[in-house]
């Protein structure tokens, strides 16, 4: 059974905004897609469908089997404690060091506290930040910030990362360290997705592409191309 799988899924927005327009894709454990297309193609919608903050219009959406949207509310958290989230603009909160930023994850959904610091520190392990525990957001380059992100993102092991522009506001060097960096969590077992625009990035890697344009699924490459204009 496929780890995520869209159903003749549309999202329809007030008044007649018809985001993502009957889609149908599986993706599997283990899998590192990227999803791309125009400003407007409904990427960010599919993500926001992904971890329930918004539901389908229309179709079902499967995640390990069962429908998300048919979650009650009480059990939303529980469905986000399987999947990480990555921003263009890492959200990472400035009053506080990036170990307390990682931790926060943690925290929310009622982690012992004993087991908070040994995790937390292997997350920051993990991508290349150990040095940095102690340090506030605004003492961090924009390629660190984003590592923080991420690690917030995998401190609880999820099963499914999605990133959404991750690269977006860093610059060459640093993106292709980010995404080395997604290449390695991906190889230990986690399920990657992510939103871009980076066409550079997505030719020279050559994962799996899924295209969407004006809400409709326009391609499925299992070892694509970004595709469109560049």
């Amino acid at each position: 059974m496929s780890l995520i799988q869209f159903y003749n899924v549309t999202k329809v927005y007030q008044p007649h905004i018809t985001a993502l327009d009957d889609i149908s894709v599986k993706i599997d454990k283990g899998e590192f897609v990227f999803l791309v297309g125009p400003s407007g193609a409904g990427k960010t919608t599919f993500i926001r469908l992904l971890f329930r903050e918004e539901v389908p219009t229309r179709g079902q959406i499967l995640i390990g089997g069962r429908s998300i949207a048919r979650l009650k509310r009480r059990e939303v958290p529980f469905l986000r404690r399987n999947i990480g989230i990555v921003f263009q603009d890492f959200r990472l909160l400035p009053e506080w060091t990036v170990f307390e930023n990682v931790a926060f994850a943690l925290r929310v959904i009622e982690v012992s506290p004993r087991e908070i610091k040994p995790r937390v520190e292997k997350a920051l392990e993990r991508v290349g930040l150990s040095n940095r525990a102690r340090m506030f957001p605004h003492q961090l380059s924009g390629g660190e910030q984003q590592r923080a992100a991420i690690a917030r993102a995998i401190v609880n092991n999820p099963r499914i990362l999605v990133a959404d522009e991750p690269t977006g506001n860093l610059d060459p060097a640093t993106s292709r360290e980010i995404m080395k960096l997604l290449e390695e969590i991906n190889y230990q077992g986690t399920t990657v997705i992510m939103a871009t625009h980076a066409w550079d990035i997505v030719n020279s890697m050559r994962k799996r592409v899924i295209a969407l344009q004006q809400g409709r699924l326009v391609r499925d490459d299992r070892e694509g191309a970004y595709g469109y204009e560049a």
